[in-house]
């Protein structure tokens, strides 16, 4: 809990109170490796903090083709957001690709914090700000940047991520197909 606590004051200061009031709402658990968060046409219920581990996000076409469009990689929160503040069926699934640890709370139960717990309300408008930021950036990444400029930012948002997960993975987030992945790799390393 010590995790979630220190990424909340990375935020914004949290007060006891509030800290102690919100603590209660989380619970420990685990996510094997393969595993989802939340599926598709699901109806996100409840939000998750990552400790360790890592998650994509992706989506699957009506061909089944999958497309990855976001990598979580520990400590964040995770969850269908879109979904949570909606109420509608959520479309991006969020499965492990390692084992994780997770702190999960009902998300309604966190906004039902906001009237008495300002700083949980600011805390949350500040993590949905980024996130919003997050979303248009790679947004315009995928649509502005060549291949290689777009593989250039992913190794330095995500460092050592390239050891940890399969490499088609990787190429689904970047947009292209994994023999455009080797030979962009080739000819940055030169072998």
């Amino acid at each position: 809990m010590s995790n979630l606590k220190a990424f909340f004051n990375s935020i914004t200061p949290i007060s006891k109170e509030s800290w102690n009031t919100l603590e209660s709402l989380f619970i420990q658990k685990e996510l094997k490796k393969g595993y989802n968060f939340i599926d598709a046409g699901q109806v996100a219920k409840e939000i998750g903090f990552l400790e360790n581990g890592i998650l994509r996000g992706f989506y699957r076409n009506d061909e089944a083709i999958e497309y990855n469009k976001h990598f979580f990689i520990g400590p964040c929160f995770i969850g269908g957001y879109a979904s949570l503040i909606t109420g509608r069926p959520n479309q991006i699934v969020q499965q492990a690709l390692t084992d994780c640890k997770l702190q999960v709370a009902s998300f309604t139960g966190i906004q039902k914090l906001y009237d008495t717990c300002p700083d949980i309300e600011r805390a949350a408008r500040i993590l949905a700000e980024q996130f919003f930021v997050q979303k248009e950036q790679r947004e315009i990444e995928i649509v502005l940047l060549d291949a290689d400029k777009r593989y250039q930012i992913f190794q330095n948002d995500f460092p050592q991520l390239e050891q940890q997960i399969p490499q088609y993975h990787i190429a689904s987030y970047l947009g292209i197909t994994p023999t455009q992945l080797s030979r962009i790799r080739k000819r940055r390393t030169g072998k």
